[in-house]
């Protein structure tokens, strides 16, 4: 049975610079996906992109292979030099990229803990690698789950109870700070 790899970095691994160089439009994420399903020994493909993150989803065979691959197609369709990022990846695989996307779905790997966007942007990168038809019976069991899975975790644990986001924070901390906005 294939493997489930996941390849990325976000705002823990890598500063805004490098972030900014790696993420894809809305227009690259789809031809991207796309390209990414392409590269040999790659079997399905999803890709996430958003201002923190940007992780390359894949099921293969052969992980050290496709890590290669990745990372290569990564310099290439973003045309940068390897050694600007390479540095700044992290790569998850099996249970553990399971467990992963699960946090990054639930929004507890997020810069703010709770912020709703990032399950609408996984989502949206979904429906992109079913459109490109990237997508098979492996991602889509998992990324199914990962839905069912974050929505347990905003129920449950109360984590969507309160607005949360970057603006939402900076605005409270404004009013905090000169009480008359």
């Amino acid at each position: 049975m294939p493997d489930i790899l996941i390849i990325g970095l976000n705002h823990n691994t890598a500063p805004v610079e490098i972030r900014e160089c790696i993420a894809f439009s809305g227009e690259e994420a789809a031809s991207g996906v796309e390209r990414l399903h392409e590269l040999h020994p790659v079997q399905e493909a999803m890709l996430i992109s958003t201002c923190n993150r940007v992780e390359v989803l894949v099921t293969t065979d052969h992980s050290e292979e496709t890590l290669s691959a990745v990372t290569a197609f990564l310099s290439e369709f973003k045309q940068i030099p390897m050694e600007s990022f390479k540095n700044s990846l992290y790569i998850h695989a099996g249970d553990d990229a399971v467990r992963h996307i699960f946090r990054v779905a639930g929004s507890l790997d997020s810069m703010v803990l709770g912020e709703p966007q990032i399950l609408g942007q996984i989502k949206e990168a979904y429906r992109l690698s079913i459109a490109a038809k990237t997508s098979g019976v492996i991602l889509n069991r998992l990324l199914h789950k990962t839905f069912s899975v974050a929505k347990r975790i905003r129920t449950e644990t109360g984590i969507g109870d309160h607005a949360v986001s970057i603006s939402f924070m900076a605005v409270e901390l404004g009013r905090k700070i000169f009480s008359s906005l």
